[in-house]
């Protein structure tokens, strides 16, 4: 019998997840998933757990490496239109886990609402960007999240508000299974003002990092009170090459893919570059980038 039977539309098996990433790395999944409802997931939720297959959640795909190897479990993408809305109510924005990131901080501004414009230029989508409190040097998602709904690992889905919702570093105490949507809390502002604030913080990434290359943002999260990329730096692994994985002249924090790279070229470089690290600063690196196998 066909585990996902009468929901053949949104399933496909086999699938390369190659192209679902912004390293182009990867091999397939035994299924692909693209639920068009709230009731469709919690039926793939449910239909996996009775099969005891493996769930992972995937966003844009910019944050992520998957193995060469690819995956003997099930990806769910939550794309489809019921999984793309924002509502402006105000002040308040409910923008659902794959709304884009990068398009929403856009439109924010064009209607005069500031405090998520720091995020211009981290690509991913909204559940990606929460589940991680996606940020930089210029401040964080989680500032302006007020309330989220999730779904656990059982399909029960429910709300989680600050206080008892909690942003830290590239982290949240979010451990659901499911982000489904979040509300925003933002200020009014002149959107000649934010964009001002938008092209400054555009130009200082476009200065400072590989943007017209492969690669999956900053690999490793920043040890307190120094930058990753400069201790990389500083251990002279700038332009260090292993298959076709390089580590970027621009910017030590990123791994460029270039032609001929595999997901294995990576992840030794990550290895190598976490033990260069730790023999000379005797700091330990925590990656940023989330590595499935």
């Amino acid at each position: 019998m066909n585990i996902f039977s009468g929901l053949d539309k949104i399933v496909e098996t086999n699938h390369s997840l190659a192209d679902h990433t912004w390293y182009g790395l990867g091999g397939p999944a035994d299924y692909f998933i693209r639920p068009q409802s709230i009731e469709q997931l919690k039926e793939v939720v449910q239909r996996c757990n009775e099969n005891k297959i493996r769930i992972y959640v995937m966003g844009f795909g910019s944050n992520l490496l998957i193995s060469d190897q690819g995956l003997r479990a099930a990806v769910i993408k939550l794309d489809s239109e019921q999984f793309e809305q924002t509502q402006f109510d105000g002040e308040q924005v409910t923008t659902w886990a794959g709304a884009e990131l990068s398009k929403l901080v856009l439109t924010c501004v064009q209607k005069g609402l500031s405090g998520i414009e720091a995020l211009i230029g981290i690509p991913g989508s909204i559940g990606g960007a929460v589940k991680m409190n996606a940020g930089g040097n210029f401040g964080d998602i989680g500032a302006a999240v007020e309330t989220v709904t999730l779904m656990d690992s059982q399909g029960n889905v429910f709300e989680k508000s600050k206080p008892e919702l909690m942003f830290d570093y590239r982290r949240t105490n979010i451990t659901a299974k499911f982000i489904l949507n979040a509300r925003l809390k933002l200020a009014a502002g002149d959107p000649e003002q934010i964009m001002r604030t938008v092209k400054e913080i555009w130009i200082y990434k476009k200065n400072t990092q590989p943007l017209n290359t492969k690669n999956s943002g900053c690999i490793f999260k920043n040890p307190r009170g120094v930058s990753a990329g400069a201790l990389i730096d500083r251990a002279g692994l700038k332009g260090l090459q292993i298959g076709g994985g390089a580590v970027s002249e621009k910017h030590a924090n990123f791994i460029i893919a270039e032609k001929g790279c595999k997901s294995r070229d990576v992840i030794r470089l990550i290895d190598a570059i976490k033990q260069r690290v730790k023999e000379q600063f005797d700091i330990e690196l925590e990656p940023e980038i989330e590595i499935w196998s």
